[in-house]
């Protein structure tokens, strides 16, 4: 496996980087008209225009740092001021669940998605069987497969799982370019700098430069589940309202246009 370079500087033209693990200031931490989100890359289309209309409606600031879900949480654990977390993953929900660092009883399993197989537009849109032979013969003699790391990334730990459970995993994994997030697997694909990539069917939604070539069946990873829940250490009196709208039926029309599934309905 290997890091692909230009990653680092994709991710950083298109995501905000998380807040360095120090103690908030005190006059952020409880300004009424700032909610800081730290929220998967996957959710950043639908999630910034959830904002503007909760913007609109309140006039309440929110300020949303995009990255991976576990190095997201582990930013929360050191102390970077965050009043909401919502992750790609239970496991990093769960992660500070545990240690008594999300707000107890607004931990909420919000959207579901679904995993695809991605490739160019340019190349055409063929379809792909989900097969050894298929996906290897599409990647070229040289070509790499854009992932998530599995190790941290929850797309790329769904991907492993799947690729896995096909049958598929080992002859792959030593063509796999690595990415930092989702988004910068989806990147890299766009711009032909990799024949396939995996990302979320909304990822695919939300980039016209490439194609959903194939459909991981559901059974062969875990669910995808977007847990959303207040942070313990949250002051902003905004917060929950943040989160309530973000459950409403007045915010599901972000979320599914993009092609997330709605599994939280409010309170």
């Amino acid at each position: 496996m290997e890091k692909i370079a230009s990653l680092a500087l994709v991710a950083a033209l298109l995501f905000h980087l998380p807040a360095r693990a120090e103690a908030p200031a005190a006059d952020k931490a409880t300004d009424a008209k700032t909610v800081t989100v730290f929220a998967a890359a996957s959710l950043k289309n639908a999630l910034d225009e959830a904002a503007a209309a909760f913007k609109k409606k309140t006039g309440t600031e929110v300020s949303i740092s995009y990255a991976a879900s576990m190095p997201l949480a582990k930013q929360i654990e050191a102390g970077a001021p965050a009043d909401i977390f919502v992750s790609a993953d239970t496991a990093s929900a769960d992660y500070l669940s545990t240690r008594g660092l999300l707000k107890a009883g607004t931990l909420t399993n919000w959207l579901g998605n679904s995993l695809v197989l991605v490739a160019p537009k340019s190349a055409g849109g063929k379809k792909i069987a989900l097969e050894k032979g298929a996906v290897l013969a599409a990647l070229g003699a040289s070509g790499r497969m854009a992932v998530g790391d599995p190790a941290s990334v929850p797309a790329g730990k769904y991907a492993k799982a799947a690729f896995t459970s096909l049958g598929i995993w080992e002859a792959l994994e030593p063509r796999l370019a690595i990415t930092e997030n989702v988004r910068a697997a989806l990147t890299f694909v766009a711009r032909e700098e990799a024949p396939l990539g995996v990302v979320y069917q909304t990822d695919a939604n939300s980039d016209p430069k490439v194609a959903v070539v194939g459909v991981f069946p559901a059974g062969s990873h875990p669910p995808i589940v977007y847990p959303i829940a207040l942070t313990a250490a949250s002051t902003s009196k905004s917060a929950a309202d943040l989160l309530a709208f973000l459950e409403s039926p007045a915010a599901a029309q972000f979320f599914t246009r993009q092609g997330f599934t709605m599994l939280s309905h409010g309170r």
